[in-house]
């Protein structure tokens, strides 16, 4: 079996399969593990979502994000100062609270808070406009190059193959059937292919005519030079309006928002345009950041599909052709339990998450199901 794709998503899945006894997992990743959208992540871990599969795959990933350093075994600086969500619209309250609602059914300790409860726990805020906020207390933030490299050093300890510098330029099927991948380092036959290949998942679809319905679009971060008082667990805010987000790094801060004008494609060189718009976004909600130097930055691409929500399944058209791909931007943090869900959907036994909502099919009927709780 060939996984495509060495991010979190495809080095989970390799550790998973192989930690379950599959013998023949191979990984090809063109360039470096996690050198796609993952290590451009911004590292935040959470289960406040308004699906609910979003939020138990959510949960169940922060679980395994705690045990990380045992299974696999990695330290990962996983800081669970918990998630913000800063609401200045009633409209807003009124979803969170619905969300809220879900989130608790579902064991999810968050929960509706006051302004100056939020205001204490980030402590940078100016509140003016704010009516209410939403908290987790165990969520957070942890770094995706640990994650990778944790994954992967397990899987290939358990006999797993995971080769980079290889890339996949075709995907034989015969018959409706997986039966080779072509690489430019040659072929390689197999009955079964896992597409996790995020931005690029549509490409590799299109290579066995399956329709993954994903569309890079380009994502910008900020890391900032030290702040001084800064609080040693600052929770990672977000002000839900502009979707502007900051949660500390190191002695700095680590920050970013949404460009609603950036062009879909493969941008992934670093543009100057989104910037006044931040510094904006930075004056009316966190005005002492303006004075903060920029330490370093970088772009990435998140994965979008229409209803902003991710594709898990198996193709129906053609047997033993996988993918979890198109996560929108929450990809990372759900990538130990997505593992464990393809571990499942390849053994053909029951999934220890239902995902069945999440099928690429959803698209050719009225089954959308969005996601409404992205930044």
């Amino acid at each position: 079996m060939v996984i495509v794709g060495g991010g979190v998503m495809g080095t989970s899945i390799a550790f998973h399969l192989a930690e379950a006894g599959v013998r023949d997992v191979l990984l090809l990743e063109r360039a470096e593990l996690g050198s796609g959208s993952t290590c451009k992540a911004a590292g935040g871990v959470r289960a406040q979502f308004s699906d609910g599969i979003n939020i138990e795959l959510g949960a169940r990933s922060l679980a395994a994000f705690a045990r990380f350093a045992e299974r696999p075994g990695q330290e990962i600086d996983l800081h669970r100062s918990g998630y913000l969500f800063l609401l200045s619209r009633q409209e807003d309250v009124a979803a969170f609270e619905r969300n809220v609602a879900l989130q608790n059914s579902l064991g999810v300790p968050s929960r509706m808070i006051d302004v100056a409860e939020a205001r204490r726990l980030s402590p940078l805020i100016d509140t003016e406009g704010l009516i209410a906020a939403a908290f987790s207390p165990e969520d957070g933030h942890c770094t995706p190059e640990s994650v990778v490299l944790g994954y992967a050093t397990a899987a290939r300890r358990l006999g797993a193959r995971l080769r980079t510098h290889v890339t996949v330029t075709g995907i034989e099927t015969t018959g409706g059937e997986v039966r080779a991948v072509h690489t430019d380092r040659g072929s390689i036959a197999t009955d079964t292919v896992i597409c996790a290949a995020g931005a690029w998942s549509r490409q590799v679809g299109e290579m066995a005519g399956v329709d993954l319905p994903v569309t890079p679009l380009r994502r910008q971060v900020l890391v900032t030079e030290p702040v001084p008082g800064l609080p040693p667990e600052l929770a990672f805010t977000i002000d839900f309006a502009s979707t502007f987000y900051f949660h500390r790094e190191g002695s700095g801060l680590l920050m970013g928002m949404s460009d609603p004008d950036q062009e879909p494609g493969f941008h992934l060189h670093r543009d100057d345009a989104w910037l006044p718009a931040l510094s904006e976004a930075i004056r009316r909600r966190a005005p002492r950041l303006l004075d903060v130097g920029v330490a370093s930055g970088w772009a990435g691409l998140y994965e979008v599909t229409p209803d902003h929500n991710a594709l898990i399944g198996e193709e129906a058209s053609v047997g033993r052709f996988l993918y979890a791909t198109g996560f929108s931007g929450h990809g990372f943090l759900q990538g130990p339990a997505v593992g464990e869900v393809v571990r499942d959907l390849y053994l053909r036994r029951t999934p220890v998450i239902d995902v069945a909502g999440l099928s690429a099919q959803r698209f050719g009927t009225d089954a959308h199901r969005p996601e409404l709780n992205c930044v």
